[in-house]
């Protein structure tokens, strides 16, 4: 009897902390937006063609050692945005140093919302940095770019051709660029040829990522279909500064 009662009792505590949690749960996406208002009222409202255009019209001034936003890095900038900010643009980047994102695309402070790894792949929190720019900050443009000679994706392709192993959490860093090595392996000619098939990894790694945003990404989906957001892959060529873009 005793045992029963201690257990009706810790039935109805667990039914009232699920209900409990279940009302927090509503009432927290209810106030989601809230929680992002300071983010959310100064969204930048452009198109993402006009976003993608201020990328490549900046890359262009940088491959002729021109500044393109001159107003967007002093102090002045700085505090303009101290409160909130509103990028126009997501760069998914490596963490490569020579591949400075606000550099080689001529931009200043608060213009780009940067997520940065080795290999430019994208795991959860990377999909969350991501979705947070999109819904919180309204930005209309996702730009996945990699580069020429990275090492990342040359790592997965020792793993892939000579069955290296890495120390640490590197070998689980490289695993989700082994499947573009394998693709690229597959359909380019040039296995005989290191430096292409590299090449080749490293645009087929884009690619994929790419294609995962555009067609498996919920939060993702509804502003690509009316047209709000636009995703495309990127090449950054090391030797002359050039940022090649794939559209389709």
């Amino acid at each position: 009897m005793g045992r029963s009662m201690q257990n009706s009792g810790l039935s109805r505590r667990s039914f009232f902390r699920g209900a409990c949690a279940g009302a927090v749960g509503v009432a927290g996406g209810a106030l989601l937006p809230q929680v992002f208002a300071a983010d959310v009222e100064k969204k930048v409202a452009i198109s993402p063609d006009e976003a993608l255009n201020r990328l490549k019209e900046g890359n262009q001034n940088f491959l002729q050692d021109k500044q393109s936003t001159p107003n967007t890095l002093g102090s002045e900038r700085r505090l303009e945005i101290a409160r909130s900010q509103s990028p126009f643009a997501v760069l998914v980047s490596c963490s490569d140093s020579r591949v400075p994102p606000e550099l080689l695309f001529g931009r200043g402070l608060g213009e780009l919302f940067i997520v940065r790894n080795a290999g430019n792949t994208v795991d959860t929190v990377a999909l969350g940095s991501i979705e947070y720019a999109v819904y919180a900050l309204g930005v209309s443009l996702i730009v996945v770019l990699g580069h020429e000679r990275c090492g990342a994706v040359d790592a997965a392709l020792s793993v892939v051709e000579k069955n290296a192993t890495y120390p640490g959490s590197l070998g689980q860093m490289i695993e989700p660029i082994i499947p573009a090595v394998l693709k690229a392996k597959a359909n380019c000619n040039c296995a005989t040829n290191h430096d292409e098939l590299l090449d080749a990894a490293v645009r087929e790694n884009v690619q994929r990522i790419v294609a995962r945003l555009r067609t498996s990404e919920p939060v993702l989906l509804n502003p690509l279909r009316e047209g709000k957001l636009k995703i495309v892959g990127a090449r950054y060529d090391l030797d002359d500064g050039r940022v090649d873009f794939f559209e389709s």
